[in-house]
């Protein structure tokens, strides 16, 4: 069985590469070692290694929790601010359709 290897734009490596840059350098500032944050946030510290080196196969969940543990901002820079901004963006979604669908055939208007 063939298994797909998935391949990731340049933003999203670089996206990825930078927010794990700054939870290391967030760690370090605090003086954690990989092994305190890793028991923080529960999990191995080969996956806080991975995390650390921007790796996509770690769940984003994980690399948010690490993320909002040492005070990287995510999204905003003030986390009392995320509840304002999900509430913004549910506006603006209110305005636009459920859901987006192609027309199955090009309508006949030939008559």
């Amino acid at each position: 069985m063939s298994q797909h290897l998935r391949t990731y734009s340049r933003t999203t490596r670089d996206a990825l590469d930078l927010l794990g840059r700054e939870i290391r350098l967030a760690r370090k500032q605090r003086k954690m070692t990989e092994v305190e944050l890793a028991e923080r946030i529960g999990i191995a510290r080969s996956t806080l290694q991975l995390i650390e080196k921007g790796q996509p196969k770690v769940e984003i969940g994980l690399v948010f929790e690490a993320a909002a543990l040492l005070g990287v901002p995510l999204f905003v820079d003030e986390p009392s601010r995320l509840a304002p901004e999900i509430s913004r963006l549910d506006d603006k979604l209110a305005l636009l359709p459920q859901s987006i669908r192609r027309p199955r055939s090009e309508p006949r208007d030939d008559f």
